[in-house]
């Protein structure tokens, strides 16, 4: 007899079909109240993703529930208190989406700093035929400030190195082992910035951490770089420093309330915007499988977990 698992969140293709064929798979958007209840006390796994929310109450829903596998890094969703209340470990796929994440925040940050959007659009608009396009802010020697030193900070700042970028950062606390310098006040940070990318995780403690202050700081010169949670920046407040020219644009890959994206982060010639695809690379998303299904599979065998959440 297979063992339940219970599917909360959507999951690559690929890897629901792994699940289905090794464990007795159901997903909760597929069951009625009923029907959950009739599997609750069977229900040792449940698998989310990092967009998604679980609850204390529906992890005090499932009295058999011993383990959370998130597909993903960020675990800010989960009320990892209460998992741990209930005695449920709770595990996430880090280290392997590094790279792609890094990559597409130097992307944004090109593509923001040299207008590559809008250029294109100029073209399909056949303006160039009136003139040329404008100049535009260069990325090179310019002073990137990283709010967040871990895995994708660091890897963001070996990039930039390859720029020439004067590099700083802050972080909970200063690492002695990094060759950049540490700056531990967020307005001070980006005062000192060119470009400020955002890499801090999501959750209360950083809620807003980006507010209307550190924005005044980042000044009418400066790019907001986003590719961490949403929640991090005061979104309306980088609305209004859009609107009022007080910095010169951003590059998001993460929103409020997504994939609700403010009508006015949207055809702007300064503003880039993804749909939190940092991570979305066919590569990256293979290796986040095999680490869900690692994590589950140890679980059941009775092993230690690959990659628990700290």
């Amino acid at each position: 007899m297979k063992q339940i698992v219970l599917k909360q969140a959507g999951l690559p293709d690929a890897l629901t079909a792994e699940l289905s064929e090794r464990y007795d798979l159901y997903e909760l958007a597929q069951l009625s109240d009923s029907d959950l209840a009739a599997i609750a006390g069977n229900v040792t796994v449940v698998i989310t993703n990092g967009e998604a929310v679980v609850t204390r109450e529906f992890i005090g829903s499932l009295p058999a529930l011993k383990l959370i596998a998130v597909f993903g890094v960020g675990y800010d969703g989960v009320d990892v208190a209460a998992a741990r209340d209930h005695g449920v470990a709770v595990t996430h796929t880090p280290g392997v989406l590094t790279d792609d994440v890094a990559d597409l925040a130097i992307g944004l940050m090109l593509t923001v700093s040299r207008k590559i959007v809008a250029a294109q659009r100029f073209i399909e608009q056949g303006n160039w035929q009136a003139g040329g396009f404008q100049w535009t802010r260069k990325v090179s020697g310019k002073r990137l400030g990283i709010i967040g030193m871990g895995r994708i900070g660091q890897a963001i700042a070996r990039r930039a190195s390859a720029f020439d970028m004067q590099i700083t950062y802050s972080d909970r606390q200063e690492n002695a082992a990094l060759p950049w310098g540490y700056i531990s006040d967020l307005p001070a940070l980006a005062q000192s910035s060119d470009f400020l990318m955002v890499c801090a995780p999501g959750g209360a403690g950083t809620k807003a951490l980006v507010n209307q202050a550190v924005l005044e700081a980042l000044g009418p010169e400066g790019v907001l770089i986003n590719i961490s949670r949403g929640s991090v920046v005061d979104e309306a407040a980088l609305i209004s420093a859009l609107d009022t020219h007080r910095i010169a644009g951003a590059g998001l890959d993460v929103f409020a309330d997504e994939p609700q994206v403010p009508v006015s982060l949207q055809q702007r010639d300064n503003v880039v915007i993804t749909p939190h695809m940092a991570s979305a690379t066919w590569e990256t998303r293979r290796e986040m499988s095999r680490l869900v299904l690692e994590n589950v599979n140890a679980w059941f065998a009775g092993q230690p977990l690959v990659t628990p959440v700290p």
